[in-house]
């Protein structure tokens, strides 16, 4: 700690004087270095222009940004079985397993859960992945009597003829490729690409789908990466003023290509937001958000607006304690930059204590 006192007029003639900008805070200090021999005695314009207190708080260094809530990313349904396409369902229709998604001939597509595409014909003798999600869905929906394994045997063939012939197709004990569509979970239909009357088969696009589930995608800024971490807590504020707590699931970089010509390319971090409560989003469709990203917490500590910090000549920070008509300097330790404030330890530094403002 070093003594102002009296030492101030005399003091700042001797100093070394100048100005620093800190980049955490963008903040303008003083640089002060001290002379004199402290027996002045101070005036009112000796004191600092400002003051401030010494405060003990939870510190965050957070950022909110708009949001876009929305459903899962579309994936396209094509056509697979050969015909006329019969039937459609709407956009915003949610399909669960078992149910049909679209009609071919008057005969379903039907959907399942599984992680694995359908990407051939399943029979007698065929092992795989493919076969034990099938085996899997059967099961689920009540067509049971075969071992769940990844052998497609004469019992599984028995089970599939009764799944066929209760969804009224040909009992073939074979289930041909694009009869079934395998997808995580449950699906919204999110636009339809077809129509009835209209020929399918040929792998053309049928309909566009997402899964149930909500999500928030936000962008930031490239200088404020350190916000957007996987599997970081942020809050989501919805319609209304609702918080609601989510998680950041991706993050990956978008370049922006320039619609004007002679601009340049944009880059920003984009992140996709789950929320912790999905009944949250029940009856919106879409909406924008905002979202609020905390990239660090300091609890129970003390804190000073940036203004208040001096440069000090002979090297770190300090700030300039206030007491009745005189001030002294205490050097200090700078933490967190955030809001406008900063956290700072020292030996001496008490909460509640007067600082000087140089600005």
């Amino acid at each position: 700690m070093t003594s102002r006192s009296g030492a101030r007029r005399r003091g700042r003639a001797g100093a070394v004087v100048g100005t620093v900008v800190l980049a955490a805070g963008a903040a303008t200090v003083a640089a002060v270095g001290f002379g004199g021999d402290g027996t002045d005695t101070p005036t009112a314009a000796d004191l600092p222009p400002g003051t401030a207190q010494v405060t003990r708080q939870t510190m965050l260094d957070t950022d909110e940004v708009p949001g876009d809530l929305g459903y899962n990313a579309e994936t396209t349904l094509a056509g697979r079985i050969a015909g006329v396409v019969t039937k459609v369902p709407l956009a915003g229709d949610v399909v669960r397993r078992g149910r049909p998604i679209y009609r071919v001939d008057n005969r379903p597509v039907v959907l399942m859960y599984g992680a694995v595409a359908a990407y051939r014909t399943l029979a007698p003798g065929v092992t795989g992945a493919d076969v034990r999600q099938l085996e899997e869905n059967l099961k689920a929906l009540g067509y049971g009597g075969f071992t769940v394994d990844n052998t497609y045997t004469a019992l599984t063939a028995t089970a599939v003829k009764r799944w066929q012939k209760d969804l009224r197709l040909s009992q073939t004990g074979q289930v041909e490729q694009g009869r079934v569509l395998f997808a995580p979970g449950a699906i919204r239909v999110d636009s339809v690409t077809t129509g009835v009357n209209q020929s399918t088969g040929g792998g053309q696009k049928v309909l566009q789908y997402t899964g149930t589930g909500r999500q928030v995608t936000a962008r930031l800024e490239v200088s404020k990466q350190r916000l957007a971490r996987k599997g970081v807590k942020v809050q989501v504020q919805m319609p209304g003023g609702k918080k609601v707590t989510g998680r950041v699931d991706r993050v990956y970089t978008v370049v922006e290509q320039p619609t004007d010509a002679g601009s340049e390319a944009e880059t920003w971090i984009e992140t996709v937001v789950s929320l912790a409560d999905p009944k949250a989003a029940v009856g919106i469709e879409a909406a924008v958000v905002n979202v609020v990203f905390t990239a660090a917490e300091r609890k129970n500590v003390l804190t000073v607006p940036v203004g208040a910090l001096v440069a000090l000549a002979e090297g770190g920070y300090g700030v300039e304690v206030v007491e009745g008509s005189t001030t002294h300097y205490i050097k200090v330790e700078t933490g967190l930059f955030a809001n406008g404030r900063v956290e700072i330890t020292g030996d001496g530094l008490n909460e509640g204590m007067t600082v000087g403002m140089p600005q």
